[in-house]
Order: structure tokens, then sequence, then C-alpha cells
């Protein structure tokens, strides 16, 4: 054996090659009780051996042929090692501890076998000195080498985990719907993460109700279960109705928020997982080793519980494998609170919408009508449109429609108050144009009511009168869009659609505008159909199409309008609107000369009693006789309220439908109105008696003058 210490570690190199293998051993057993974190993983025990065996047998040989360091190179089994705890998401600080462990453990061996060779203080003093410091410039060198292949592998296994997150963002939450987006949580975990997946929702968000915890077990319905190998599964709609056993894990982690991972072994599986959720009795472990339990919560609400389990796959779930759980399950629970929360405004807003808009059609003389409402689809929500048929006084209709801009409950609410403000107006008998122009202000003060930051409050509205006795339609548009005419003919084939070339104002909201009512005659019998734009601009943006295709069904369109509604919805829409859609069709009637007397009456008080004699006469034209004394004292005093506040030409008019009305016009714009009369007054007392004696009194405004009117109910056995 040579005399200094290179040769010596030389000699010494050569005579503990053949005992290698027991170096190796001897190492490992050291390692495996210092670190037992990092042997938890299959592959990276089993890549250990491997890597420390070359290690040994690189350091013997540098040791023997005397190596420059420089030469020094990691083992390729080391740098699979590292690759390896990389992958894992085991901290570098453990990869360096493995290197230090494995260097002082054979340092320690090789002083041990020094000691065993030679007695001679002075070469053992230099031999540790020279292995010393070789070692640990074998150790920098090597473990340095180690740390960059570490750093490389674990950059891409961060690629790795963002491209899976930024997919999981992707593909999950493409609908609003409850049930597909836990689909696509499980199908996304599946992929990547665990061979089985399971999602559990609470009943509660199901039902779109509160989600806050209750007393007692919380009962989850299993929407969903994925399986890696795709292999076929039951539909959510046939699991039933579960819970967790109170403190058992899934329980703990739905009530707490936390998350949990578990290590399931056979002898030791828990009993909530032994009993399935779909009481099949079949085990619900099925080889699983490994699991996570990570809750859906979002916003601070509890919506459920997403299992991820691995039984085929021979690694463990580790620490990252929870925080990339975690980021998946609180992008699909957001997702699924947002599909939640959609589907709970959507169906309040178009609860709210249906009950605002005219539950039946009315029964009008002037018209028959039949209407529909559609809402959009789904990810689009509930818009603002509305239509409305109201009842006029001289037997005359409103027809209304309207659009709302916007979506969801402020456009909903905002329809209820516009509907609730025409019907108002149309009250008090105003022109379409006048009535408008207040709609108008309506819309400018409830911009102005409005938070700041909300979007502005707009809208469109079409306000039609039809005159059953003139036969005449007279309308104005604020933005919307002009209804279809239909003429009728003798023959089916011979009907005649059109679309009036009428002046259309500006949208309501926009103020200081005016507004244009347009008047035409219509035949008995002709069609009226009023809808918003969502009908015909729903098919990929060709109106003129749209209004073709209107065109042809109309004339060719059967005797009942309710199947001439779903004609034009099937012909124009035959999808899902991406719109809302109001349509309301109007067949107009006319009153023959049979139900309508008229008088022409000077401005004398003399006439009165002519008047009445002529209301008289007409009731039992009408076999009305019964009805004669309270009509001659409506018209006694409708007439003399014209004669003595008004001015020529003052005339009577009689009409007879479901009603007897009675009108009296003039030529003076003074509005009549009640007023209490004293002890002594010898006037005041007309108008009083008038809205006592009749179903309901009133004032329209036209042009010319204005028209005091009254109606009467007509008893059943005389209408009979």
């Amino acid at each position: 054996m040579g005399t200094d210490a290179h040769a010596f570690l030389a000699d010494l190199a050569r005579g503990l090659k053949p005992q290698s293998d027991q170096l190796t051993e001897s190492v490992l057993q050291r390692l495996r009780s210092e670190l037992p974190e990092v042997w938890r993983y299959e592959d990276i025990a089993a890549a250990a051996p491997a890597g420390l065996a070359e290690h040994v047998d690189s350091i013997l040989d540098f040791l023997e042929h005397g190596r420059e360091l420089s030469e020094i190179k990691t083992p390729p089994a080391a740098i699979v090692f590292a690759s390896r705890l990389a992958e894992h998401g085991v901290q570098i600080s453990e990869l360096l501890r493995v290197h230090r462990l494995v260097h002082a453990g054979l340092l320690e061996l090789f002083y041990e076998e020094t000691g065993h060779l030679t007695k001679d203080p002075e070469l053992i003093n230099e031999v540790m000195i020279t292995l010393s410091a070789m070692a640990f410039e074998y150790a920098d060198r090597t473990s340095q080498q180690a740390v960059a292949v570490y750093q490389r592998a674990r950059d891409r296994w961060l690629q790795r985990r963002l491209i899976t997150i930024n997919e999981a963002g992707t593909r999950i939450g493409t609908t609003l719907d409850t049930a597909r987006t836990a689909q696509e949580l499980a199908d996304v975990g599946t992929d990547h993460l665990a061979d089985l997946v399971i999602v559990d929702l609470l009943e509660a968000a199901l039902r779109e109700e509160g989600t806050q915890p209750a007393e007692g077990p919380a009962v989850l319905r299993r929407v969903t279960r994925s399986v890696s190998d795709g292999s076929p599964d039951r539909t959510a709609d046939s699991w039933p109705r579960h819970f967790y056993p109170e403190g058992s894990e899934p329980a703990v982690a739905l009530a707490t928020g936390q998350p949990l991972r578990l290590g399931i072994t056979a002898s030791e599986t828990p009993t909530w997982l032994k009993v399935p959720a779909d009481g099949s009795g079949a085990s619900g472990a099925g080889g699983i080793h490994s699991m996570l339990l990570v809750p859906l919560w979002a916003r601070g609400n509890p919506l459920g519980l997403a299992q991820f389990c691995r039984r085929r796959s021979a690694d463990p779930f580790d620490d990252d494998d929870l925080l990339l759980a975690q980021e998946i399950v609180s992008r699909a629970a957001v997702n699924i609170d947002n599909a939640r929360r959609y589907t709970q405004e959507r169906s309040i807003a178009l609860t709210l919408q249906r009950s605002l808009l005219p539950q039946h059609a009315p029964d009008e003389s002037a018209v028959e009508t039949a209407s529909r409402y559609l809402p959009s689809g789904a990810r689009a929500g509930v818009g603002g449109d509305w239509y409305d048929v109201i009842p006029l006084s001289g037997a005359r209709v409103a027809l209304v429609v309207g659009d709302v801009v916007g979506r969801g409950l402020q456009a909903s609410a905002t329809m209820g108050r516009l509907r609730t403000a025409v019907r108002t107006l149309a009250d008090i008998d105003l022109t379409p144009d006048e009535l408008l122009t207040h709609l108008d202000d309506v819309v400018i003060r409830l911009q102005r009511a409005e938070q700041r930051g909300m979007d502005e409050i707009s809208a469109t509205c079409l306000y039609a009168v039809y005159d059953p006795v003139s036969r005449v339609c007279s309308l104005a548009s604020a933005g919307h869009v002009l209804p279809a005419v239909v003429t009728p003919g003798d023959a089916p084939d011979s009907r005649v659609v059109t679309f009036p070339e009428l002046p259309i104002g500006p949208p309501l909201g926009l103020g200081g505008l005016p507004f244009e009512t347009a008047q035409f005659e219509l035949s008995p019998g002709s069609l009226l159909a009023l809808y918003t734009d969502g009908l015909i601009e729903s098919r990929e943006g060709d109106v003129d199409g749209a209004l073709a295709v209107m065109s042809d069904v109309l004339a060719l369109a059967p005797a009942s309008l309710e199947e001439t509604c779903d004609g034009l919805l099937h012909a124009l829409l035959p999808n899902r609107p991406s719109d809302d859609v109001a349509l309301l069709l109007a067949r107009t009637r006319a009153l023959d000369g049979d139900h309508v007397a008229t008088l022409d009456l000077p401005s004398d008080p003399a006439v009165i009693s002519e008047a009445r004699a002529f209301a008289s006469d007409q009731l039992a034209a009408w076999g009305l006789d019964e009805m004669a004394f309270t009509t001659e004292l409506v018209v006694s005093e409708l007439v003399t309220n014209a004669i003595r506040y008004g001015k020529s030409p003052v005339r009577l008019r009689m009409i007879l439908e479901s009603t007897v009305t009675c009108e009296v016009s003039d030529a003076s714009g003074t509005t009549p109105h009640l007023r209490r009369a004293r002890a002594f007054d010898e006037g005041g007392r007309g108008l009083l008696l008038v809205a006592q004696l009749t179903e309901r009194w009133g004032t329209r405004h036209h042009r010319e003058g204005k028209v005091i009117w009254a109606e009467q109910l007509i008893p059943s056995a005389l209408a009979e």
C-alpha cells in the first residue's frame, strides 16, 4: 500500500469495489430512516437504489483512478431520481439533503475502513483531509448538476400544471347549466389528475335555494361521476339523494370548506366509502388507495363536494395535486354558482314578466285577438318585451307592443312600470302621439331616478287605437317596428299583406323630439300583426327575408288566430330565439248602423227633452226599455253640461255593444270634474249622479273639442 494519501485512497477504492452493493444498501437504509416522506412515492423508491449504486461506483472509480474534478458528472440514474422528485413536487431542499446524507454516509464508511487498514495517525489524518476535500468537491459538482436537472423538470411540471389550469378554465363553465358544469369538472379531473372523479351538489343548491349550512347532515345529490377509462356511467337523474355521516371526512370538508387528502388501505376503508351513494350495495371503494376531498364553495357558501380518487395509478396524491384540484374546483364552483344564480334570476324575471302580461285574450267587441310571448335562449336572459290590449271608451280598443332595452330583472321590472304607465295614460284617452310623449317623460324620470353607473333605460313602443264605428286605426311609433296589415279578400289567396310606410318617432328616453299619429281605414275582418324586432331579426340578420316569410304566412293564414300565431313562430323562429319575442294579432270588427245612433243638438236648453226622447226611443229599438229611466237621466245631465259649459256644435251618440255608451261632444276643451255641492246649491250634482248611476264615465279630448261619455252595464236578463 502506498504511503501517500492519494495512493492509499486508490488502494482503498479497489478494495471496496467488491463491497459496493453493501455500501449502497447501508446508505440506502439511512436515507429511508431519515427521509420517510420521499419514499412514499413508489417510482422514487424504485429509482433511488439505481441512482445510489451509480453514485457509489462513480466515487470509487474517481478515487481509484485519481481523475480530475472537472471530469465529474452526475450519474444518469441520479438524474432520473432528481427529475422524479421535481415531478412529484418534492422541495429542492429535500434533494440537497439526499445528496448530503449520501456523501456523509459514504465518508463515514471510508473513515471506518481507513482505520481498519492503517494505524499510522499521520497517514490517517492526511487521508481524512484529502478525502473530505475531494468528497465535498464531488458533492458540490454532482448536486449542482442535479439541481439544474431538478429545475428544468420542475419548470416543465409547472408548465404542464399551468396548461391544465388553463384548459380547465376553457372547458369548465361553457354553459349556464349546473349539471353540465359539474360534468365538465369531472372530465377535466379524470383527464389530468385522477382515475375517478365524483361530484355531489347540495340539494338546496340544485333547487336554487339558500345554501348556508343548516342544522343536521347536508342532503346531497350525486350529479356526475367520471371514470378515466371512459367506461359508461349512470346519468345524473338516476342518483338518489344521500348524506354523509356527521363527523366523517366528507362531512367535515363540506362544513369547514377545507380540503382533505386521504390515504386508503384495504384494512382501514372508511365506512362512508364502503356504502355507495346509489344504495346498490356494491362497494364504493373499488380499489381506491388515495383520495382528495375538495369542497365546492363560492362567495362564502357551500355548493357541494368533489372527490378525486386514484385506484390504478401507483402514486398517491401529494400536496401539489391537492393545490391543483383546489384550483380546478374553485373555478368550477364559481361557474356552478353563476349558473345557479342565473337560473334563479331568469326564473324570477320570467315569472315576473309573465305575471305582468295579459293572462288571457280579452273579450272585445272591436277586435278578436291572440298573442304569444317567447323568452330568449338561456344564455341571453329574459328581456323586456310586452304587449297589451286595453279597452277604451266608445267601443274603441288600444293595441300596444313594446320592447325595453336590456335583460334580466331590471328589464322585466322596467317593462312592468311602462305597461302600467301606458294603461294609466290610456285611461285618460290621450291620442297616440300625446300618449307616447307622456310615456317618454316617464322613461326620462326613471332614468334620473336610477342609480348612477347603471345602464340607461331605453325602450320602443307602438300604440294603436282602433275605432269599430269609423273603422279608423290611429297609431304612433316610438322607435318600434310598424305592424303588418292584412286586407281580407273574397278568397284566402286574394288577401293583400302590406307593411305601411308610416312615420316612426325616436325611441323612448331621448326627450324633446315629437311623435306623430298616422291614421288609415281598415275593412272589417282586416288583420293587424304587431310584434317586436326579435321576431324578424333572428334569421341571421336578413330582415327583408323575414318580412317576406311573414307576408307569405299571413296571406295564407287560417281563420284561427291561435293557429296563425303558431304558424308565424314556426316559420320565423325554427330554433330558440336569441331575443325575446312578443306577438299580438288583432282581427278588426265593425259596428253596423243598427248599433250606433247619433243626434245633432243646438245649443239650447229646450232640446234636452228631445235628447231624452231620442234616448228612450233608441233603447226601445234595441229592446232595452228597462234601462230607459237611468239612461234618460244620464243623457239629460250630459247634454245639460255641454249646453251650459261647452260650445256648439253639440252631438249625442249612443253605442250598443256589451254595454250601452252615451257620448255627448262639444267644441269646448274645458274638462268637467266632480265637485261637492253645498246644501243650498242649485247645481253641481249632475256628474255626481252620472258617476253613481253608470259603470264608468270620463272625458276624452280631440282636435275639435271633447267628448263626455258614460257606460252602463246591460242587465244579464236583457243581454240574453
